[in-house]
């Protein structure tokens, strides 16, 4: 919503019949500094949700790092397993050596 010069110059034309040049200044002072109040406690709340937004996104991060820390002992474990398996399949089996029966 832009306001231009002609709004602005009808208000103040109006301001200043309806309030009178007496009590224009001390109510314009008054009208500032609410819109000052209005505009920091604004900024403060976006300030706060920004904040939190991304103290969600932190602890996703932190969750997902977590899980994939997780998943990749497993992972870890069976590579180790497999590369020892193919360690034993790749070993030559030496003929001459007796078998044992029982």
């Amino acid at each position: 919503m832009d306001i231009g010069i002609q709004e602005i110059l009808l208000i103040s034309v109006l301001a200043l019949i309806v309030l009178g040049p007496e009590r224009l200044p001390s109510t314009v002072k008054t009208i500032a500094l609410w819109l000052g109040k209005i505009k920091r406690s604004f900024n403060s709340i976006k300030a706060d949700i920004e904040r939190e937004i991304n103290a969600d996104e932190i602890r996703e991060q932190i969750h997902n790092e977590n899980i994939l820390h997780e998943l990749g002992e497993p992972i870890e474990q069976l590579k180790q397993t497999a590369n020892e398996f193919e360690k034993s399949i790749n070993t030559p089996v030496d003929d001459n050596q007796p078998s044992e029966k029982h």
